[in-house]
């Protein structure tokens, strides 16, 4: 895999360099950042940020399948839950599929036992290969019905903020559900999100673009 380096007056900047270069996105490359920009004082001194960059082989991420597959199955055996696994490879993510005869259990409250899993594996796997790779586990399509009931909601909250002028504040959100609330309303130019919160976990505000007239931004507990 060669590296090659490439500047930008932000890190992001940087990032989209290297993706028209390699044109990917910035999934497909292993980067590196090799120093952060800054803009100096009074606009002088200021320095570009530097990175890295390296588009992934697919081939390898593909070798990773077998690893990843292992890892789960383990983990579901010291859980004594009988199950199957399968494994498969798409884009930049690795998506590991479990048949089993007690799906409620592996899925938990809300999600958060497959969501636990999910984690570990994902930790397991580059600690034990040294490589960063999305893991996306699911169970009975589970992921997909819960995306729509998610995005539902965000349209939702979102024609309410809409209609009423004010913020809502939705419950905290994993990284994974947060992204599907931005991304279910980011084509609306009459709003915005915004995560907000410390840890993994983190509560989405969606807020008008433009506030009404004689109306404090008010943010409402969802």
């Amino acid at each position: 895999m060669e590296f090659l380096e490439f500047e930008g007056k932000t890190t992001e900047e940087a990032i989209d360099s290297a993706c028209a270069f390699f044109e990917v996105t910035p999934e497909q490359l292993e980067i590196e950042i090799v120093s952060v920009g800054s803009s100096g004082i009074f606009g002088l001194g200021g320095r570009k940020a530097r990175i890295r960059a390296a588009r992934r082989e697919e081939a390898e991420e593909e070798d990773l399948l077998p690893k990843a597959r292992e890892i789960l199955e383990g983990l579901l055996e010291k859980m004594r839950e009988p199950a199957t696994v399968t494994a498969t490879h798409e884009d930049d993510r690795i998506t590991l599929l479990i048949a089993t005869d007690d799906a409620g259990l592996l899925i938990g409250k809300q999600g958060q036992t497959l969501d636990a899993l999910q984690y570990l594996v994902t930790k397991m796997l580059a600690k034990q290969t040294r490589k960063k790779v999305r893991i996306a586990i699911d169970v009975e399509a589970y992921r997909a019905r819960h995306n729509e009931a998610l995005a539902l909601l965000a349209k939702k909250y979102g024609d309410k903020v809409k209609r009423s002028g004010k913020s809502v504040t939705l419950n905290p959100m994993n990284p994974y559900d947060r992204r599907i609330v931005h991304m279910a309303l980011q084509g609306d130019k009459d709003l915005k999100t915004v995560s907000r919160g410390e840890g993994l976990y983190k509560k989405v505000i969606i807020s008008p673009v433009k506030k009404r007239d004689n109306q404090e931004d008010a943010a409402g507990q969802a």
